[in-house]
């Protein structure tokens, strides 16, 4: 099946759902609808381990009657089973409460035109072929030092997706998208003590993969930096989130603007529209109607039409990530973000690594980040880490098991720099970020 007719298949499924949740009794109705298809590879130790063909369906469906919402959702397409999952969804509706900031999006956001991004690239590789790429990538990654002494394995996956989206305001819209990833993990030895590090790469297109042997050796560099780790005292001293790591911090910053955290009171960012969080060097944008991104989307999870959007100008706070419901519960309007940011970027302030590195002088690189210890409603912040201690602007010797620790409004407005190393494979785009000063937590 084409990718026209994977679309047009979705499309009928969807206008279907809309028709049967009208035939229920239900005043409106949203759905989606998602099919893919893919292929996943892991080669360790030079054998092909496994090998994964993929096919997946989702259908999500929301009924309205007047102010009362029902949702149900189903892996199975077939037409009883829609029939099923909008009888379900009218079942909770009816016995829900009025909610008065339920219902669908406004009709005057929602996507009118539905631009082509060149989100779908399908890769035409076999599992053969997929194994020898795999291959590749892992030897390189063996071959790159003998303290390499052991592997989880390279593992090339490539996916094929369909989604459509309607409403019962006459919306429906659905575009095909593809995505290939190829990552490799390897286990470093070096006397009784071992350690583990991996790389990867990921594109909408195949071609711009980076090389898989590449990928291999910047996998055991990684892996080989981490032999012989130290501990570290307690102190207080400027810490650099490494910009594969850095990408965590802005996902902390949309968590407190999310509309859904703000209409709760439930976030250390209330009411600061407007108000200065980091430095007036610093933007935060994002933008899904990217070519190519990997979070690209014509409209949201709702059909609202999506935009280019400055979250943060000037360091100053610009608005919330407001889906409909959230918006309403605030007074406001969608701001598209019904599923999320979609390719969010923070400026730079032009340092390359090494750059920062001097600037720091002394301090943690951090580049492994381990546990959940963020606390949104007061932003304080305190992570188990690993990196690397710095002195004279140099790496001088690999630290673990020690924490990270202090408040996130703080370490907004203590953004000393951000780096533009921003090559990292993510919808995030960020280079590394030094913060000023934090409580390293050790020994």
């Amino acid at each position: 099946m084409t990718d026209s007719e994977q679309i047009a298949r979705l499309q009928g499924i969807v206008e279907d759902l809309l028709a049967e949740a009208r035939k229920q009794g239900a005043d409106a109705a949203e759905a989606g609808v998602s099919a893919q298809t893919g292929l996943s590879v892991t080669v360790r130790l030079g054998e092909t381990e496994t090998i994964e063909h993929t096919s997946d369906n989702g259908l999500g469906v929301t009924v309205y009657f007047g102010r009362r919402k029902g949702s149900a959702n189903t892996t199975d397409l077939r037409p009883e089973a829609i029939r099923e999952s909008v009888a379900a969804a009218c079942r909770i509706a009816r016995y829900t409460s009025e909610d008065p900031a339920a219902g669908l999006a406004d009709p005057e956001l929602l996507a009118r035109d539905v631009p082509d991004l060149d989100l779908y690239h399908p890769w035409d590789i076999d599992a053969e072929r997929a194994a020898d790429v795999a291959r590749r990538c892992e030897d390189a990654a063996r071959a790159a030092d003998p303290r390499i002494t052991n592997s989880e394995g390279a593992t090339l996956y490539t996916q094929r997706s369909g989604f459509v989206y309607g409403n019962t305001l006459g919306f429906i819209g659905g575009y095909p998208t593809t995505r290939h990833s190829l990552s490799c993990a390897v286990i470093a030895q070096q006397g009784d003590e071992m350690q583990r590090d991996y790389w990867y790469d990921s594109s909408r297109v195949p071609e711009a993969l980076a090389d898989p042997a590449a990928i291999g050796r910047r996998a055991a560099e990684r892996t080989l930096a981490r032999l012989d780790g130290r501990r570290l005292g307690t102190r207080e001293c400027p810490v650099l989130f490494r910009a594969d790591i850095a990408p965590s911090l802005l996902r902390s910053l949309f968590g407190a603007i999310r509309g859904h955290a703000v209409y709760r009171k439930s976030t250390f960012l209330l009411d600061q529209v407007g108000e200065q969080i980091f430095p007036d060097w610093v933007t935060v944008s994002e933008d899904p109607l990217k070519p190519r991104g990997q979070a690209s989307a014509p409209f949201d999870n709702e059909g609202v039409a999506t935009r280019y959007r400055e979250l943060v100008s000037a360091g100053v706070l610009q608005g919330y990530l407001l889906d409909s419901y959230a918006a309403r519960k605030l007074g406001l309007q969608s701001t598209a973000s019904a599923g999320g940011v979609r390719n969010a970027h923070i400026s730079s302030s032009g340092e390359s690594f090494d750059e920062l590195l001097k600037q720091m002088d002394r301090g943690v690189l951090v580049t492994e980040l381990m546990g959940h210890g963020t606390n949104m409603v007061t932003g304080d912040y305190s992570r188990g880490a690993a990196g690397f201690w710095v002195e004279g602007g140099e790496i001088r010797y690999p630290i673990e098991e020690i924490t990270i620790a202090g408040n996130l409004r703080d370490m907004f407005g203590q953004l000393a720099a951000v780096g533009s190393d921003d090559d990292i494979p993510s919808s995030i785009k960020t280079g590394s970020w030094l913060i000023e000063r934090m409580t390293v937590g050790g020994d």
